[in-house]
């Protein structure tokens, strides 16, 4: 897949669609790859006449991999959000602003998933002139708002599984946890895309550099007051990662935001979902 300098690192991504169409960056959550989308969802949006683009963040897959700033001390992370942390959320839409400046786009639709969500969050906030509208995808403005259930935060914290065999189960038994109890999990191709995750670039050091970039980036409440562009809240009733207050939250900060609270989804995206997802964000994209 192509790869382009962007903010002082490298980054891989993939575009679908006509480039003359209006763009949308697709931004992927903690620990995941641009490959773990789920099938047909960015197809779905280049069926609507969109440009598509997407990437690996930082310390994931085959963009850059920032080894040499160490493993941050989470434990102390969760007592004290000043502890220093090789990068924060703000850096990474800066990545994501670095990879638009590289394709010479100027302005685009900003989708995020998860902590995708957040950084989707921060780049409207840092870039409201390069942004059309905003999709926040079970996410939060705050880690303090929308906590995960004790069972989320052990399968989140659990000590990454050696090999790939192991690794692959570990990621579907996961999945499991914070899935969607009213929806029908899928289990191989959540196996399917947990192979590929592995062979392309496994790197639990660098979830962990995510997670502290989390934990240790301020609210955006009060940017997300300031944010003018057309705002699609998406969030699961039954999320245990990021619960419904981190949702609720966001569209309560956002002036004029569509909350969409989809019973019996969890902190993925089921198939059965995707349709009305792509109704709602069709009527969003149109209106930005």
């Amino acid at each position: 897949m192509p790869r382009t300098a962007a903010n002082g690192i490298d980054v891989t991504y993939e575009t679908r669609g006509d480039p003359a169409s209006p763009t949308l960056l697709a931004i992927h959550g903690l620990g995941a790859q641009m490959t773990d989308w789920p099938p047909g969802f960015l197809d779905g949006f280049v069926a609507q006449g969109f440009h598509v683009v997407t990437f690996d963040n930082r310390d994931q897959g085959e963009s850059t991999w920032l080894d040499d700033a160490g493993t941050p001390d989470l434990g102390a992370l969760l007592g004290d959000p000043t502890v220093p942390v090789p990068y924060r959320i703000a850096d990474m839409a800066a990545d994501a602003a670095g990879l638009l400046d590289a394709l010479g786009i100027d302005r685009a639709h900003i989708l995020g998933v998860s902590m995708g969500g957040m950084i989707a969050q921060q780049f409207v906030i840092d870039h409201p002139h390069r942004s059309v509208t905003l999709t926040s995808i079970m996410s939060t403005p705050s880690p303090a708002v929308g906590s995960p259930t004790p069972e989320a935060s052990a399968a989140l914290l659990v000590p990454p599984a050696e090999g790939r065999d192991a690794a692959i189960e570990q990621s579907v038994a996961g999945s499991r946890i914070i899935g969607s109890p009213g929806f029908p999990f899928d289990e191989a191709g959540h196996r399917e895309r947990a192979a590929l995750h592995y062979d392309r670039g496994y790197h639990p050091e660098g979830t962990a550099r995510q997670l502290a970039a989390i934990l240790a980036s301020p609210d955006r409440t009060g940017g997300l007051r300031e944010v003018g562009v057309p705002t699609l809240v998406v969030h699961g009733a039954e999320d245990p990662l990021v619960t419904l207050p981190g949702g609720e939250a966001t569209a309560a900060a956002v002036p004029g935001a569509e909350l969409w609270v989809v019973e019996g989804m969890g902190h993925d995206l089921p198939a059965a979902v995707l349709p009305e997802l792509a109704a709602r964000q069709g009527r969003l994209l149109g209106a930005g």
